[in-house]
């Protein structure tokens, strides 16, 4: 890392020491911006690298809500407003135990640059709770959200902070959420939130556009080495959302799937994976992937506490959760053959593992690029509530190609421009970071 950039992290390092998630994610970006500094020496003069660090705002608070069994339970909710330069704050909201003020903020850092690179006039934000829906009553989910709500609903709207969906906020809990944010507001601001229902605001094609963007983003990949999906094993890690139309549009394109997983292990289905039979069990019955394997049968194997990185594959396609791949599995996967790794989830590959990567000369997308279907389409959402319309499904799809289009081509313009041909990561962190940048020094010191 440049010395003057070094300097900015070791002032991050030592304001938020215990943040290792935030610590990683701005390691990323920084590792890449070098070429960036030595041609723009301006963004040093006006602090911009201490300035994109601190979120604008950040929001904590608590979050009682009754059981089923009449018990007050807390949780601690979040919104970390990190970014507006280019447009009202955009992000997901994450209930699950293991998050923490470190890991909104690295989602936060994460989402400014990534929702640059969807040139959809979008800042960046995150949120969410240690709040786990597993295991939950409905009734228990709603009280939750309704709560979680009633202090959320003073900070967001839909031209100041526009949340959606991630990991453990489907399209249960935005419906709790949005009527909440209704009641107390007495408006029906529909641009609120994105990830809604159909009859309510929601877009065509949203529920299937981060998995669906992540394919689309490794498919211009391989076009560049005049390749495709077609007759290509696929591993895919997840098996929420993003996993599940990852796993569509990779089958769609002639690929056979042969993996998905969940916290409590991976399965290996040699023949394929049954998309429509892994919805019936996840989003319908709420299941677990032991029972898809279990109805699938066909051979399909149950691994409990094993990641699916050991299987012979071409294309690994991570699409759950932060830091799934560590180095031994990015070594596990060059031993079997994977050419290609586009992330689907935010921030999956450790740096050991992204260096196995590139040592390898694997392909390699990080999830700022390949993962930037899901809120681009979020922004198409807010565009449609904007003019009362709703875009047909095709329409929307199509919308999504092109912008995973563009955002791949402007990644590899970034790498060239900056001297790193063909890395995409250099060419994520600098494209979306010199957007940003040039947008706050226009701005002034704000």
């Amino acid at each position: 890392m440049d010395s003057r950039l070094e300097a900015v992290y070791e002032k991050v390092i030592a304001r938020d020491g215990s943040q290792k998630e935030f610590h990683q994610a701005v390691h990323e970006v920084f590792d890449s911006l070098a070429p960036v500094i030595a041609k723009h020496p301006e963004y040093l003069d006006q602090a911009i690298l201490e300035r994109i660090i601190e979120p604008e705002r950040q929001i904590i608070f608590r979050v009682p809500w009754m059981d089923d069994n009449g018990k007050v339970q807390v949780n601690r909710g979040y919104r970390i407003e990190f970014n507006s330069a280019l447009g009202p704050y955009k992000g997901g909201l994450r209930f699950h135990p293991s998050v923490n003020v470190g890991v909104i903020k690295f989602l936060g850092f994460e989402q400014i640059f990534k929702n640059a690179l969807t040139a959809q006039g979008i800042g960046g934000g995150k949120g969410g709770s240690d709040f786990d829906p597993k295991g939950k009553s409905d009734a228990e989910v709603m009280r939750f959200c309704q709560s979680f709500m009633s202090e959320l609903f003073r900070h967001i709207g839909p031209n100041t902070d526009v949340p959606a969906g991630d990991i453990g906020v489907g399209g249960r809990e935005i419906g709790y959420l949005f009527g909440q944010y209704k009641r107390l507001r007495n408006a029906y601001d529909a641009g609120v939130l994105t990830g809604k229902g159909l009859d309510w605001g929601g877009s065509l094609a949203r529920t299937e556009a981060t998995g669906y963007g992540t394919v689309i983003f490794a498919q211009r990949m391989l076009e560049t080495k005049n390749d495709s999906f077609d007759g290509k094993t696929v591993l895919v890690s997840g098996s929420g959302n993003v996993a599940i139309y990852a796993a569509e549009r990779a089958e769609q394109l002639g690929a056979k799937v042969v993996s998905i997983s969940d916290s409590s292990g991976s399965v290996y289905d040699p023949n394929g994976v049954d998309v429509e039979l892994l919805k019936q069990v996840k989003e319908v019955e709420r299941g677990r992937v032991s029972d898809y394997a279990e109805r699938r049968g066909n051979g399909a194997e149950f691994r409990a506490g094993q990641r699916p990185w050991d299987i012979p594959a071409d294309i690994a396609l991570p699409c759950a959760t932060q830091n799934e791949v560590e180095k031994a599995d990015a070594e596990a996967l060059v031993k079997n053959g994977v050419k290609l790794v586009a992330e689907g989830a935010n921030m999956p590959s450790t740096p050991e593992a992204i260096e196995t990567y590139e040592g390898a000369g694997i392909a390699y997308a990080p999830g700022k690029a390949s993962n930037a279907g899901g809120v681009a389409t979020s922004a198409l959402e807010m565009q449609q509530n904007s003019a009362r319309q709703q875009w047909t499904f095709d329409d929307v799809k199509d919308r999504l190609d092109n912008i995973m289009t563009n955002i791949h081509d402007t990644c590899l313009e970034a790498a060239d421009t900056y001297g790193a041909p063909g890395d995409y990561v250099v060419g994520a962190n600098a494209a979306g970071f010199v957007k940003v940048a040039d947008a706050m020094m226009a701005q002034g010191l704000v």
